[in-house]
């Protein structure tokens, strides 16, 4: 079984930034190092809203369509809860979404691909800054 890998929605608006195709990155790690890509509802939120160009935005729901989805479920809500009920008690408070994201990499034994250092705070959750070279 491949590696799974779930980019944050920050992987997208840095690439994007950056003049840079971030489905064409993924393209060149699946042909290297045989990964596979996820998303969920809520990196799709957070990137689908953001696009302006309406062709841009129909190519990235093809995109998303194309890629495994980590969807939803209660038990990942009833994690996302958790995880903020015990880090906010060891005075590490993060954002709603972002608990979300990590239940769903949790969930299904994705590492995320995140600029966000606060991740790191998650137990159990397998963190990347960046895609591995060839």
């Amino acid at each position: 079984m491949e590696p799974l890998i779930l980019p944050d929605s920050n992987i997208y608006i840095g690439a994007l930034r950056a003049g840079v195709d971030p489905f064409r990155e993924f393209a060149a790690g699946i042909e290297r190092h045989d990964w596979e890509f996820a998303t969920c509802g809520v990196v799709e939120l957070e990137i689908c809203r953001g696009l302006r160009d309406p062709g841009t935005l129909q190519r990235f729901r093809e995109r998303f369509a194309a890629m495994r989805l980590i969807a939803t479920s209660p038990e990942i809500w009833a994690h996302a809860a958790q995880l903020a009920w015990s880090l906010d008690r060891r005075g590490h408070v993060l954002p709603a979404a972002d608990l979300l994201l990590a239940a769903h990499a949790l969930h299904a034994g994705a590492t995320l691909l995140t600029r966000d250092a606060h991740f790191q705070m998650i137990p159990g959750l397998s963190v990347i800054d960046r895609l591995p070279g060839p």
